[in-house]
C-alpha cells in the first residue's frame, strides 16, 4: 500500500527532484526497460500483454517519454502514426500491424474493414479517433530535445496536425456550436466512464449479434475490473452502425446512436490549436490563426459544457441535448486550456480539491477516474475509479500552466509513488497504489520520466 503520507513528509518517494538516488535510478531504469520492451520497429505498443498494435493517444504520450532518451524514436512514433491518416484528416485510434493475427485482439482488423472504405490509408485501422493530445505532445518532444533534425520532423507534422483539427473542427461540429462531438465512448480515451451510462443506456443492442465476438480484454484481465457485456456489447453496436454508413459524419445527427460533447475532448482540441501556435511560429508559419481557434473553442467549451451548479465540466448528449450528470476527472481536464478564465479555473481547483477528489499540496492522492464519493464508484473497474497516469499528467500540466506549481508538486509525488510502489502498471487502484490491467504499460513508464526528468 501507498504510504501517502511518507510520499508529502521527506520519507519514501519525495518531489522529483529529491527522490533518493537509488530509488530514481530503479525508476529510470524500470520505465526504459518497458520502452525498450514494448518497442515495435517504428512505434511502440501500449503493453505486450493487451494490446498488440499502435493506439493513437498512447503514441502522442509515450513520444514524451521518448523525447528524453530516444528523441529519433519520438518522431518515428508521431509520423508513423500519421502516416496512416484518413484522407479526411482523421487519424484513427488504432493502426493496425499487419504482423499480428485478426484474433489476438478484439475488435481487429476484419471487423474495421477500413480497407473497403474510400479514403482509407492502404495500413488496416480503426474508423474512430481518440483525443487530439498530439500537437502538445509534439510540442513538448521538441521543447525537450530541440535540433534540426527535430525541427525538421516538426516541420514535415504540422500539416497533418492541421488536417486533423480540420477534420474535427468540420466533420464533427454535429451540434454547430464549436465543439467537435465523439461518436463512441472509446473516442474520448475514457471508455468505460460513467460519464457515458445515460447516452448508452439509450444504445440498442440488436446489432450485437451474441456469440458473434470474443473479447480478449477478458482473458487478460480479470472480468471485475473491465467493461460488462452488455456495455461491450453496445459498444460493438456503435462501432456497427458507424461502419454501416462507411464511417461517414454528414448526417450523424439523423441516425447515429451516440454523440456526445466531451470536455476532455475538446479540451485537448483546444490545447493542440495553442501547440500549433507555438510550432507554427517555429517553423515560420502563421501562429495567428491557432491562437484564434484556441479562444474560440475554449469559448465555445464553457458555454457549452461548464455548469455553474455543479462548478465543474460535464460531458453533453447532443441525443438529448443535456449535460450527463456524472462528475468525472473529465470536468478536471479543460484545466490545460491556456486561456481558461479565471473562473473555470478556479472552480476546476475547488472540484479537484474536494472529497470527490483529494488533490492537495501535501498528502495528495492521485487523482481518480470518477467522484470517490460517488455511489458508483469503483476503484478497481475501467474508468470508473482507478488511476491513470496520463489523466494525472494533464491536468497536473494544467496545474502548473496555471500558476500553481505546489499543487502541480504534489500530483507529481502521487504519481511518482504508483510507480515506485506497483511499477508500470496501465492503471492503479487509487487509495492503494496497487497496480491494475497490463504491467510494462508504455504511457506510465513515459509520462513516469517525463516527472522525473523535471527534479
Amino acid at each position: 500500500m501507498v504510504n501517502w503520507a511518507a510520499t508529502s513528509a521527506g520519507s519514501g518517494v519525495t518531489p522529483a527532484g529529491d527522490t533518493a538516488p537509488e530509488e530514481r535510478a530503479a525508476l529510470l531504469a524500470s520505465a526504459r526497460a518497458t520502452l525498450d520492451g514494448n518497442w515495435e520497429h517504428d512505434h511502440t505498443v501500449p503493453s505486450r500483454s493487451l494490446y498488440p498494435h499502435q493506439w493513437s493517444w498512447d503514441s502522442a504520450f509515450i513520444a514524451i517519454g521518448w523525447a528524453h532518451l530516444r528523441p529519433d524514436r519520438a518522431w518515428s512514433e508521431l509520423t508513423s502514426l500519421f502516416d496512416a491518416q484518413w484522407h479526411d484528416g482523421r487519424v484513427p485510434h488504432i493502426v493496425f500491424n499487419p504482423t499480428v493475427s485478426d484474433d489476438a485482439y478484439f475488435p481487429g482488423p476484419r471487423f474495421w474493414a477500413s480497407a473497403t472504405v474510400e479514403g482509407a490509408p492502404s495500413r488496416a485501422t480503426s474508423g474512430l479517433v481518440q483525443p487530439p493530445v498530439h500537437a502538445l505532445a509534439a510540442w513538448q518532444a521538441y521543447r525537450l530535445a530541440p535540433s534540426e533534425q527535430a525541427r525538421a520532423a516538426l516541420g514535415r507534422l504540422y500539416p497533418r496536425l492541421v488536417a486533423q483539427q480540420r477534420y474535427l473542427s468540420t466533420h464533427r461540429d454535429v451540434g454547430g456550436a464549436g465543439l467537435a462531438s465523439i461518436v463512441h465512448p472509446w473516442e474520448s480515451g475514457l471508455d468505460n466512464s460513467p460519464a457515458w451510462d445515460e447516452p448508452m443506456a439509450a444504445v440498442p443492442t440488436e446489432a450485437a449479434v451474441p456469440g458473434a465476438y470474443r473479447r480478449r480484454d477478458i482473458v487478460h484481465a480479470a472480468a471485475a475490473h473491465r467493461p460488462t457485456d452488455l456495455d461491450y456489447a453496445r459498444y460493438v453496436a456503435i462501432v456497427t452502425a458507424y461502419r454501416a454508413a462507411g464511417y461517414r459524419d454528414a448526417d450523424l445527427a439523423d441516425r447515429h446512436p451516440f454523440l456526445v460533447e466531451c470536455p476532455l475532448f475538446n479540451a485537448a482540441l483546444g490545447a493542440a490549436e495553442s501547440a500549433l501556435a507555438h510550432i507554427a511560429q517555429e517553423i515560420g508559419a502563421d501562429p495567428g490563426p491557432h491562437r484564434q481557434r484556441a479562444a474560440r473553442i475554449t469559448t465555445a467549451l464553457v458555454d457549452r459544457l461548464y455548469d455553474p451548479v455543479t462548478g465543474t465540466f460535464h460531458p453533453r448528449d447532443l441525443c438529448t441535448g443535456r449535460l450527463t450528470p456524472a462528475r468525472t476527472v473529465l470536468g478536471l481536464t479543460p484545466l490545460i486550456l491556456p486561456d481558461l478564465p479565471a473562473e473555470q479555473a478556479g472552480a476546476i481547483l475547488v472540484e479537484a480539491g474536494s472529497p470527490r477528489f483529494g488533490l492537495a499540496t501535501r498528502m495528495t492522492r492521485p487523482l481518480p477516474s470518477h467522484d470517490r464519493t460517488a455511489a458508483d464508484f469503483e476503484p478497481l473497474r475501467y474508468w470508473r475509479g482507478p488511476s491513470w497516469m496520463n489523466i494525472n499528467w494533464l491536468v497536473r500540466y494544467g496545474l502548473r500552466i496555471h500558476g500553481h506549481p505546489g499543487l502541480a508538486a504534489g500530483l507529481g509525488r502521487s504519481m511518482i509513488a504508483l510507480a515506485a510502489t506497483a511499477g508500470c502498471h496501465e492503471y492503479f487502484h487509487p487509495d492503494t497504489g496497487v497496480g491494475l490491467g497490463s504491467p510494462a504499460f508504455s504511457w506510465t513508464a513515459a509520462l513516469l520520466l517525463d516527472i522525473l526528468a523535471e527534479g
